[in-house]
């Protein structure tokens, strides 16, 4: 008898979306062909008053022709360092309809020489990316006057 009662309770769970909404035409999104069209788009999204103050941490993402999707700010954090959780990038390239990531951050010290955590955090994504047929095209370091390209030093 307990069975029946149970069976006939209704079971509450949350329901999950998935979405991807642009309010940018697809003829007007822009084209990344190199290290420093990356970079120029994501420079064009920092906050400048921030860049040598706060390190933070965002991902572009581009479609099949390298047009630019979007762009995501994952984390900001202090002088010397930012979390990213590897997780949240790609729910956000799933969600996006993503093929292709760059990765990219700030160094408030002007210091454009990725660290081993930078390198370590790089492989790590570009192993989840393959499994999710996404390419991570590049990870960009950027200051005020110069960006590092891991994918134009041959570390991608």
């Amino acid at each position: 008898m307990e069975n029946i009662k149970d069976q006939s309770k209704k079971l509450e769970v949350a329901e999950i979306q998935l979405s991807y909404k642009s309010n940018v035409k697809a003829s007007d999104r822009p084209k990344i062909s190199g290290s420093r069209d990356a970079k120029n788009v994501l420079m064009n999204s920092w906050d400048l008053s921030r860049i040598e103050l706060l390190e933070q941490f965002k991902v572009l993402f581009t479609n099949r022709a390298n047009q630019v999707l979007g762009i995501l700010e994952l984390s900001t954090g202090g002088m010397y360092a930012t979390v990213v959780d590897p997780k949240l990038v790609f729910v956000a390239a799933l969600k996006a309809g993503a093929s292709g990531i760059i990765l990219s951050h700030n160094h408030p010290s002007g210091n454009v020489m990725p660290s081993q955590a930078d390198i370590d955090l790089t492989k790590k994504i570009k192993d989840g990316a393959k499994l999710l047929e996404i390419q991570l095209l590049d990870h960009i370091i950027i200051t005020n006057e110069k960006y590092y390209s891991f994918g134009d030093e041959g570390l991608i």
